[in-house]
C-alpha cells in the first residue's frame, strides 16, 4: 500500500515557504505522494480553517512539480463542474507534462451550494457536467485532433493520461469510477466502508469490460498512538486499498515534519 501525505493550500499554511518545505520534506523522507484539496469560493460564513483562503488546485500542483522531483502530485479533489472542460483539458495536461508525468488526477462532482451559487452553476446538474467532462478528457488524451462544439483542434501537448480517481460515495461514485475512472477515492470513515463498496465496484467494473481500478483513501491517523495508526494501516490494506493518504494537522514546519516521523514509525513498527 502506497502512503501519500496531504499538504495545506489553504488557511495560514498555506504561506509559499511553508508549503515548499512542506513538500520537500514529502519527498526526502520517501513517501509516494503529495495531496492537496479544492475550494475556490468559500462564503463568509463557513470559513473555518481557512478564512477563505484557497490556492487554486492546478497552478499550486504545477509550482509543485518544479521543486520537486520525484514525489507524485495528487488533487483531492478537483471539482469539475466549477470549470469549463477545454481550458481545464490544456492545464491538466501542461502540469503532467512539465511534472514528468507525476500527476494523479482524483476529481469530484463538488457538494458546497454557496459555490455552485457564486459560479452561477445548477448545482443540480454537477453530475451531468462532470460525466461530460471526463468523456473529454478521456478524447483529449487519446488523440492528437479532438472536437469541441463542432471545431476540430490539435490538442497538444498529449502526454500520457494521468491516472483518474473518481472521489465521493457509492453508490454513484462508484458508477462513475468504472465508467471513466482508472480508481477510485472513496470518503470513508472507517475500512469498513471501502470494504462494503468493493464488491459493487468490481461487478460494475466488470459489467464495463475493465480490470477494477486502484483504491485510494484519504484518513486522519492518530499518530500520537503508533500501535493504534499500525493497526488501522493494516486493515486498510487488509481490505484491498491501494494507496492511503494521511491527513496532517500542523501551523510549522517543526510540527510537519514531527507528523511525518510519527507516520513513518507506524509503518516501521
Amino acid at each position: 500500500m502506497d502512503i501519500g501525505v496531504s499538504i495545506r493550500n489553504m488557511g495560514t499554511q498555506s504561506t509559499r515557504e511553508l508549503m515548499a518545505a512542506c513538500a520537500r520534506a514529502v519527498e526526502e523522507m520517501g513517501f509516494e505522494s503529495i495531496w492537496i484539496t479544492d475550494h475556490i469560493a468559500i462564503p463568509p460564513d463557513d470559513a473555518e480553517g481557512s478564512g477563505g483562503r484557497y490556492m487554486d488546485t492546478l497552478t499550486t500542483l504545477a509550482w509543485l512539480a518544479g521543486i520537486t522531483e520525484r514525489v507524485k502530485l495528487g488533487s483531492g479533489v478537483l471539482i469539475l463542474p466549477y470549470r469549463a472542460a477545454l481550458p481545464t483539458a490544456k492545464q491538466v495536461a501542461t502540469v503532467q507534462e512539465l511534472s514528468g508525468n507525476r500527476l494523479v488526477l482524483g476529481v469530484g462532482i463538488g457538494w458546497m451550494d454557496a459555490e455552485f451559487h457564486a459560479l452561477g452553476v445548477d448545482r443540480r446538474a454537477r453530475g451531468r457536467i462532470s460525466d461530460e467532462m471526463l468523456g473529454f478528457f478521456h478524447d483529449c488524451f487519446a488523440q492528437d485532433e479532438v472536437e469541441a462544439n463542432g471545431q476540430a483542434f490539435l490538442f497538444k501537448p498529449r502526454p500520457p493520461r494521468p491516472p483518474i480517481l473518481i472521489g465521493g460515495r457509492a453508490p454513484h461514485a462508484i458508477e462513475r469510477a468504472a465508467k471513466y475512472g482508472d480508481g477510485w477515492f472513496p470518503m470513508a470513515r472507517g475500512p469498513h466502508d471501502v470494504a462494503s463498496a468493493l464488491p459493487q465496484y468490481r461487478e460494475l467494473s466488470e459489467a464495463a469490460h475493465k480490470p477494477p481500478g486502484t483504491i485510494t483513501v484519504s484518513v486522519r491517523l492518530p499518530l500520537a498512538d503508533p500501535g493504534h495508526s499500525r493497526d488501522l494501516l493494516d486493515e486498510y490494506r487488509s481490505v484491498g486499498v491501494d494507496r492511503l493518504i494521511c491527513g496532517m494537522r500542523y501551523d510549522t514546519i517543526d510540527e510537519y515534519r514531527e507528523q511525518l516521523d510519527r507516520l513513518k514509525g507506524a509503518l516501521d513498527a
